[in-house]
This record gives C-alpha cells, structure tokens and sequence, in this order.
C-alpha cells in the first residue's frame, strides 16, 4: 500500500489515502496497450462501407441479345460488372471489425495505464467536484489551479452537472469507472480519480 493525497476542488488538500500496489503499482508493458488499443479502435468501427454486387445492382432480368449470330461476345445480364452500370467484383460489405482478448489481459492492461500515469506524476485524486448548475467556466477554473488542460475525469456513478459541464470542452473528458479503459487514461494527460470511484476500481481490479 502506498499513501496518496486526497485534494478538493480548491486545490488544497484534505486527506489521504492508501492505493494498493497491485493495482497503481503494476509493471508497465508497453505492447499491451498496444493490443488493447487495437481491439478498443477496432470495435468503434462501424464497419458500414458496402458496393452493390451483381446481385443487388438494378436490371439485368432478360439476356441482352440472342446467344449466337450477331458477331459479339456472349453476354447473359446487364449486371455484369464487366459492363458499365454493373456489379462491382469482390468490393466492400458491412461487417464487424471487432476481435476480443482474454479478460485477465485487459484488466493487466488496464492497471499498466493506471500504474504509468501515477508514475509519470500525472495522477491526481480528489475528495468531490462539486458544481453549482451547469458551468462550464467553474470546470475550467478547477482544472486550472492544477494548471491542467487535458484530462480524464472518473466518477463512481452519475454526475450530470459535471458531465454537461465539461462535454463542449474538446480536452476534457468525464467517465463512470464502469467504463474505464486504457485508451481513453492514455488519450489525455492527465487522470482525475474522485474518491468514491477510487474504492470501486481498487474492488475490482485488485482482485
């Protein structure tokens, strides 16, 4: 276990708390953020490009000209797609990109990223963000007394002052720890953990 101080939205700070080792303390692998990258991007892919084939394209019900005698090659549809207006040969269909890893390779994956941000000094946790109604300008001055710019909010449930707040900010991202991921701790400098989200990730990801 090693202690960690625990800071208010002012910038001063309020208590401590102890983080277990085995979840901000893991070795980094490089390579595994690498992979899990990979299947994060892979599944935001839509997947939704498609040419029609000789099947789909339109016409094609009656043989352009009678099989022998008239000089030209054979033809038996207007779909071909040797002629114009035709089918398109092996050309894109929708489908689904995504490919899965092992559980256990995420969640290593996932303390690595937790691990290499409090390694870097980028870490920072807080007791609350309180808000009073939907400001925008009260998130920005938070953030800059910890002179931050880009960062990775987490909170442990709904926080919807707090999430409208900061959703026309294009550095500033707010996140429920259920769907804490490795792209989206690498994607911002910094990492903002709330002290109720801090108990469930060390639940879950210490086990």
């Amino acid at each position: 276990m090693t202690t960690y101080a625990v800071y208010d939205i002012e910038n001063q700070k309020v208590s401590d708390i102890e983080l277990d080792d085995r979840v901000f303390d893991a070795k980094v692998n490089p390579h595994l953020f690498y992979d899990v990258i990979r299947v994060h991007l892979a599944s935001q892919r839509k997947g939704s490009a498609a040419t029609k084939n000789r099947a789909l394209v339109r016409g094609g019900g009656a043989k352009p000209w009678r099989q022998k005698g008239t000089g030209r090659a054979r033809a038996g549809s207007r779909r071909s797609p040797l002629w114009k207006g035709g089918g398109t040969i092996f050309g894109p269909m929708p489908r689904d990109y995504s490919f899965s890893l092992p559980k256990r390779v995420k969640r290593t994956a996932l303390r690595a990223a937790l691990s290499l941000k409090r390694q870097e000094g980028k870490l920072i946790l807080l007791n609350d963000f309180p808000m009073a109604g939907f400001k925008t300008r009260q998130v920005i001055e938070a953030l800059r007394r910890f002179q931050i710019e880009d960062a990775l909010i987490v909170t442990e449930g709904k926080h919807p002052l707090l999430e409208r707040s900061s959703h026309n900010l294009p550095k500033i991202q707010v996140l429920r720890c259920e769907g804490l991921n490795v792209y989206d701790i690498l994607n911002h400098e910094h990492l903002i953990l709330l002290s109720p989200a801090i108990q469930t990730i060390q639940g879950v990801l210490a086990s």
